[in-house]
């Protein structure tokens, strides 16, 4: 039998009347303690009821009945070791990209040994190591876990879970959780607020930058100088506003980032375009336009004709063959008389044939 925090034992007999019960493991002794309450009597079962259980409470317990002879029942009891909840240790704030990072979790109390398990982002970690003790009672169990691994800065908020399974906690896991702060260089990125800056107009550049802890503010420069035109070139936290643009400001723009850890920059490539060439690129080409039309109807006058010369070549052998040997013919009735072919000739020949 197996219990955690009560228990209660039940002895069958088929006669005679309960005297005396013990629990012994080398030693049999009088149960005479207030956890135990007797449940129910009978002459077929007693049933002992144990609070508060502890682990001293393990062992056998047995049941007497004085008759002659003495007849005797007996039951185990196993009590379980609650694990304590856990601790996460070698974690200190902050820990940089790149470095190796070392935590341990730890519990105390199970019995048997309870199991521990990492989690990082919901997924579990396979390759740590494990560590068992027994301590001082020489009941329960010390169990130890230690889990190493190298940080980027994809780790900055994650969340690192111990947990701990055991068969006392009823499906119920206790757990232990780290949340990670990694430092790591800014990263930097410039967005114009047009792709196509045209003179006249304003253009914003934003210097996005990332970076633990975060750089705070940022530093504009052009052709590795300091802005030639602070009345025109404004600077507003990671924001460089270039109210009215002209040709002058045609360059290379610099956003520089720095924090604690280390720094970063970008670079755009500043070039004014003029208004009119860009509309002139931007519009329709009206000059190829007026080619490709040219071209189509040139094809189409050119298979006209072609096709008007085949169908004449085609009309006037139909008719030389028609009238093939008439041409000398002194009017219409001869012509058909004398040509090739003509049904009157057929009907001529045929008569000097038979």
């Amino acid at each position: 039998m197996i219990w955690k925090r009560s228990a209660v034992l039940r002895f069958y007999s088929v006669c005679g009347l309960l005297l005396q019960a013990a629990a012994s493991k080398n030693k049999v002794k009088a149960l005479r303690d207030n956890r135990i309450e007797l449940v129910r009597a009978s002459w077929h079962e007693l049933s002992i009821s144990v609070s508060d259980v502890s682990l001293s409470d393990e062992g056998q317990y047995t049941c007497s009945l004085f008759t002659m002879p003495v007849k005797t029942s007996k039951a185990y009891l196993t009590v379980l070791g609650v694990p304590e909840k856990p601790q996460i240790s070698g974690f200190s704030s902050p820990v940089m990209e790149g470095d190796l990072m070392q935590l341990t979790c730890k519990t105390s109390g199970s019995k048997p040994a309870a199991d521990i398990r990492w989690f990082k982002n919901d997924k579990e970690i396979k390759d740590v190591k494990y560590l068992k003790e027994e301590d001082a009672n020489r009941k329960t169990f010390t169990v130890s876990s230690t889990l190493d691994f190298r940080v980027d800065r994809s780790d900055d908020g994650v969340a690192v879970i111990c947990r701990v399974d055991h068969e006392s906690l009823n499906a119920t896991p206790q757990v232990a959780m780290q949340v990670l702060e990694i430092h790591y260089t800014p990263s930097v990125k410039i967005i114009p607020s047009t792709p196509f800056p045209q003179e006249g107009q304003p253009l914003i550049l934003t210097c996005e930058s990332k970076g633990k802890p975060l750089p705070e503010p940022v530093l504009w420069t052009k052709d590795g100088g300091e802005l030639p035109d602070p009345d025109r070139m404004v600077v507003s936290g990671r924001e460089l506003n270039i109210l009215f643009l002209n040709k002058t400001d045609n360059g290379t723009y610099r956003c520089e980032a720095t924090n604690t850890i280390g720094q970063s920059s970008a670079e755009y490539v500043l070039i004014v375009h003029d208004p009119n060439a860009l509309a002139g690129q931007t519009g329709p080409d009206h000059a190829l336009i007026g080619g490709i039309v040219a071209v189509v109807v040139f094809v189409t006058l050119c298979s006209i004709f072609l096709l008007g010369r085949y169908l004449a070549r085609h009309k006037g052998t139909y008719l030389t063959n028609e009238a093939k040997g008439a041409e000398d013919a002194p009017d219409a009735d001869t012509a058909i008389i004398n040509a090739e072919g003509s049904q009157v000739n057929a009907e001529e020949k045929k008569e000097y044939f038979i």
